[in-house]
Parts: structure tokens; C-alpha cells; sequence
């Protein structure tokens, strides 16, 4: 009986120190992938044609809404639009122009109609973390909602974006997308 409490004991205490040592982990930097190869050219990439095929899901993990974005990118020295054309699987169509400046030393804007004042990115190695709130229309009400974005560049053709969705630092869902340039 004695043995057993102990164990049980033990159980408890390294189940707590699990808990604590993951609340304590801290959230990934674009430092982290500063040795990544591939390395993200945002210019190179989003220049000329390139299509994405992405997916919305809601915080069970359950897809809610699929579509693909046809995109073109243009550059003037370190001033570039990206023209997204988005079309949902249900037929419905948006479209965001993206205004990207990039400030030197990976830094990064962005500026779209829909963004509430600008994105901020950091880019390293082959990877780009974007920071915005978008403003959605979501039932005939408007909703304020923070983007965690993440990009990672697999090859010269084919990038991996993942976007964490949250409102008052809840969790709202994640966007996932493959993009592929032509």
C-alpha cells in the first residue's frame, strides 16, 4: 500500500513538472530557423504567378471552409502587391492586395484594406512570421481577429503558410495553405 502511494505520488509530481516545464516552453522565433535552407526570398517568391490551395478549421480540428487563391506578385525595389484572389469551395470570391515593404534585416510590412493598421514579419532562414488582425465579416457582424502566421519555404516552387486565429487570445481556428509557384 505504502509502495503504492509512492508511485502514485510520483506519477503526480512528474505529470505537474511536465505541466509546468511545457507552460514555461516558449513560443518559436524566426531565430529558430535561421539555419533552415531553403532560404525565404519574400521578393524572389512572390514574384509573378503563383496559386495556393488552403483550408480553414475551426478549434476542433474540423475543416469549415476549403479554397484556392490565385496570386500575382510585383516588385519595385523594396516596395512589392500581392493580388490574392481567393475562391471558396462553396463559390463565394474575395480578393486582398497586399502592399509589402520590406524594411531590411528580415524585417517586414504589410498593408491590406481588410488589415487594422499594418502587419509587422520577421523573416530567418526559410521561414516568415507575420503579425496582424483582420477584419472579418462573419455573420453580418464584424470581428477583429489576430493572425499568428507562419511561413516556411520547402523548395524553390512550393511554400507551407499555417495561421493561428484568435480573438481576446482565444483560439478561433487555424488556416492552413500550400502555396506553389508556377
Amino acid at each position: 500500500m505504502k509502495r503504492r502511494r509512492l508511485l502514485t505520488a510520483s506519477a503526480v509530481t512528474l505529470a505537474a513538472g511536465a505541466a509546468t516545464l511545457s507552460g514555461c516552453a516558449s513560443a518559436p522565433t524566426p531565430a529558430d530557423y535561421a539555419a533552415e535552407k531553403p532560404v525565404l526570398d519574400l521578393k524572389g517568391y512572390f514574384n509573378g504567378e503563383l496559386v495556393a490551395h488552403g483550408i480553414f478549421t475551426d478549434r476542433a480540428g474540423k475543416v469549415a471552409r476549403r479554397f484556392t487563391v490565385a496570386m500575382t506578385g510585383t516588385w519595385q525595389g523594396n516596395e512589392g502587391t500581392l493580388d490574392e484572389r481567393f475562391t471558396y469551395s462553396d463559390g463565394k470570391t474575395e480578393r486582398r492586395v497586399w502592399r509589402l515593404t520590406d524594411l531590411g534585416g528580415g524585417r517586414w510590412r504589410g498593408r491590406a484594406d481588410d488589415v487594422v493598421g499594418e502587419a509587422t514579419g520577421v523573416a530567418a532562414g526559410n521561414a516568415l512570421n507575420w503579425a496582424y488582425t483582420l477584419r472579418l465579416t462573419v455573420d453580418g457582424s464584424t470581428w477583429d481577429v489576430q493572425f499568428d502566421d507562419w511561413m516556411f519555404l520547402m523548395d524553390e516552387r512550393v511554400m507551407i503558410n499555417r495561421a493561428v486565429m484568435s480573438k481576446f487570445g482565444i483560439r478561433l481556428g487555424e488556416v492552413t495553405l500550400a502555396f506553389y509557384k508556377r
